[in-house]
């Protein structure tokens, strides 16, 4: 059943003011349409699987020997973000107490006073609701930043990090623009869904992380290329699928902003994708894929801010200066020596930066009233003669990309120093792969196998002079200590001998 007036569906008149009444006496759904909750519940499913499928992605971008770890740490970041969120993370960054327009406070420590009040982003859902939401943003933007661990991070530290990154970089900057008290929600700042928290604060958080942790080893940079562009584009389609929850969704509600939304981001993401593989296909004549998924995820990036104010015809032009500006900015990290390895910085801080640059120009409040909360209470951009708009945008963005690349800085060098959590692996563990140094787990199991094969079946064409046989040194530890010691497997001169250790990289080659 739908309504015709501005707002919500009922006036909320809860006995409580913190909670909305006592749900055992009274029915708290009363102020709400079950069709937004719906709605909303089935976003946050559909943003939860944006995890796996940064897992995927990454993982196709990497080497096959650390495509395992790259899953590992963007899945293991989830469940840290999960404590944090429901720890004293949402309280932070929605807290309506707080009043200080940087950072909330602890009012909703470990969700209390969290239940079926109109939420602080619409009175169209209650806060239980828009919590839970709220925290799969989070989950997506920390899962982003890890993937800055490629391929010689070690993932114990990264873990800590993400723990008080959130706590310290996105909760601030969540609070800044989405929090009623925050100073950029009252300076007026056009965010829909996450240009800076989520794109800016993700692809500087990555470059920080990525600086202090410092370049792979260049003699392992040869003739690199991704080891799975199936992967690529099976995690691509994943992120297109949830990111339609996660722009639809944050109408919070099932309306018609939320399907102008979905539409825009769609409009932007294919004019990305397409200009990107134009861009591509003029320096290599051929048609790349992997361009074809950039500028997708670009697309979708730079439609996160804007897909809820700009009309569609305007997410057509996004989307080609999207592509352009995106596809260009995969060369700064060249400029200023940082080895962001998975172009976090290029496709998210980048693409966040222009979609929120697009607000001030595009948004129209015709577009922003389609909830039917906003109408007519929110002033578009310079379609709307809005002009100070732009600058209001500009600031926005200059305050996120800063803020957010020194204090993710700051922490990971600060963990960086702490015995035992250094963040970068040894060197010895780079060359053998993270999936082996860290995990002991393959993402391929014929990779295990091969890498195993030696101490599986010994073989005794494989000795050294004195005819000692030569144990390799990588693999899985326990599966070398289960090898019997007989005559077999030391050589012509009897079990007698005693074996010796082959240095890494000294075995036969069909073997690796």
């Amino acid at each position: 059943m739908s309504y015709s007036w501005v707002g919500a569906p009922a006036v909320f008149n809860g006995t409580n003011e913190e909670t909305g009444g006592d749900s055992a006496t009274t029915n708290l759904n009363q102020w709400y349409q079950s069709g937004d909750q719906a709605f909303i519940i089935v976003a946050s499913c559909m943003v939860l699987i944006m995890v796996p499928g940064i897992s995927f992605l990454y993982s196709g971008l990497a080497r096959r020997k650390s495509a395992l770890s790259l899953i590992w740490v963007t899945m293991m970041s989830f469940s840290v973000i999960v404590f944090q969120w429901y720890f004293w993370g949402y309280s932070l960054a929605f807290s309506s107490t707080g009043t200080s327009g940087f950072i909330g406070d602890l009012h909703h420590f470990g969700l209390m006073n969290t239940l079926a009040v109109p939420s602080p982003g619409s009175p169209l859902i209650p806060e239980l609701l828009y919590s839970f939401y709220q925290m799969q943003f989070c989950a997506v933007t920390g899962a982003l930043v890890v993937g800055a661990t490629a391929e010689r991070g070690r993932v114990l530290p990264a873990m800590v990090f993400t723990f008080f990154w959130a706590t310290l970089v996105y909760c601030p900057i969540a609070c800044w623009v989405w929090n009623v008290n925050g100073w950029g929600f009252n300076y007026g700042v056009l965010d829909y869904a996450g240009g800076g928290p989520v794109e800016i604060c993700s692809g500087m958080s990555a470059l920080a992380y990525s600086w202090v942790l410092g370049r792979r080893n260049e003699k392992m940079m040869l003739n690199f290329r991704p080891h799975n562009i199936s992967l690529i584009l099976l995690g691509t389609i994943l992120l297109w699928f949830g990111w339609l929850g996660f722009n639809g969704g944050s109408a919070f509600g099932a309306n018609l902003r939320a399907t102008m939304a979905c539409w825009n981001s769609c409009l932007t993401a294919m004019f990305a994708a397409m200009t990107w593989c134009l861009l591509d296909f003029r320096l290599a004549r051929k048609w790349s894929l992997v361009g074809w998924c950039s500028g997708t995820i670009s697309g979708l990036v730079s439609a996160t801010p804007a897909s809820g104010y700009i009309p569609p015809w305007a997410s057509i032009i996004l989307g080609v200066v999207t592509g352009i500006c995106c596809n260009f900015a995969t060369k700064i990290k060249f400029l200023v020596g940082i080895d962001d390895s998975l172009d976090v910085f290029a496709e998210h801080a980048v693409g966040g930066m222009v979609g929120l640059i697009f607000n001030a120009l595009f948004a129209a409040d015709y577009i922003i009233g389609l909830d039917g909360v906003n109408t007519g209470l929110i002033t578009g951009g310079w379609i709307n003669h809005n002009w100070k708009q732009l600058y209001i945008q500009i600031a926005y963005l200059v305050a996120c990309t800063a803020y957010s690349f020194v204090m993710s800085a700051i922490i990971a060098k600060v963990i960086d120093v702490i015995p035992g959590l250094h963040l970068r692996a040894s060197e010895e563990a780079e060359l053998l792969g993270m999936d082996d140094d860290q995990h002991g787990e393959f993402a391929y199991d014929y990779v295990e196998v091969r890498r195993d094969f030696l101490a599986w079946t010994p073989a005794q064409q494989h000795q050294n002079t004195d005819s000692n046989r030569l144990i390799p040194t990588h693999g899985i530890e326990e599966h070398q200590n289960m090898m019997p010691i007989s005559s077999t497997m030391t050589g012509s001169r009897g079990s007698g001998e005693a074996e010796k250790r082959a240095p890494p990289g000294s075995s036969d080659n069909s073997h690796q």
